[in-house]
């Protein structure tokens, strides 16, 4: 038996309903969503951290997780693994034609622009015409403000360079300025996204990914908090003893060692 089969058979006896795992039984799409989202971190961090042992087994956690959903999607008479599997491969084979197409398809190779143009084919068939249609709510934040800009730009709505959105930053930000005086923290908050949504927009101008940026400088961030923490419990002190301008000269210091 293929792997994948023993594994499907794995998950039909975990959610059978007399002999299963009641744990697995209670589970429904809902319930399962958040730890799929986590697989699919935990695949991301093993990556980043260049550990391919952990990337080959935080990739079967995740390959559970698309298991478990098609066999509760089975369960209810909508659709199964092999519904899904046929899916993808259906789809990326349409996507592709300069390898999947016919002659002259293959032989005009990759055309700039098809890929999008072929997903807008795609969305036309669905109820909902919006060019925003399809950008998933559960997105990470960042990641989906990028993605409704790209969509609202492919139709013409975005600034014809960067210095649009520069000025847009600068307006969002005297607008946060303003929500701060009125002191409301919905309002705030509002105007605090609007911001991020602005800065998302330059990073896109700059063909930049925000969210691989922002990942970067956390790391930096964290990489030199670190530093700056070890010396100064070297020297037999605690960050809470030194004044903010002795812990920003220490900050420099680490900067200095770490940046060299």
């Amino acid at each position: 038996m293929l792997p994948i089969n023993k594994l499907l058979e794995v998950i039909k006896k975990l959610r059978d309903p007399e002999t299963g795992c009641p744990w697995d039984q209670q589970q429904n799409f809902a319930t399962i969503a958040p730890y799929t989202l986590e697989e699919a971190y935990e695949v991301a961090d093993a990556i980043e951290r260049e550990d391919l042992p952990a990337l080959r087994d935080e990739l079967g956690d995740l390959l559970f997780q698309v298991v478990f959903h098609a066999r509760m999607a089975e369960e209810a008479g909508h659709f199964d693994f092999d519904d899904v599997a046929a899916g993808i491969t259906d789809k990326m084979r349409r996507r592709h034609p300069h390898v999947f197409g016919d002659d002259k398809e293959r032989a005009a190779g990759q055309v700039s622009g098809s890929w999008e143009r072929i997903k807008a084919d795609e969305r036309a068939g669905t109820a909902d015409q919006s060019a925003l249609a399809g950008v998933a709510k559960a997105l990470p934040a960042l990641k989906r403000a990028q993605k409704l800009g790209k969509r609202a730009s492919a139709v013409g709505f975005d600034w014809p360079d960067r210095k649009g959105v520069r000025e847009k930053i600068r307006e969002e930000l005297d607008e946060l300025e303003e929500a701060v005086g009125t002191r409301s923290l919905d309002n705030i908050e509002e105007e605090f996204g609007d911001f991020l949504f602005a800065v998302v927009n330059l990073a896109r101008h700059l063909e930049i990914d925000p969210e691989k940026a922002l990942t970067a400088g956390n790391y930096k961030f964290e990489r030199r908090f670190r530093d700056m923490e070890r010396a100064v419990t070297d020297s037999g002190k605690n960050l809470s003893d030194h004044s903010l301008a002795t812990l920003d000269q220490e900050w420099r210091a680490a900067k200095r060692r770490l940046d060299s």
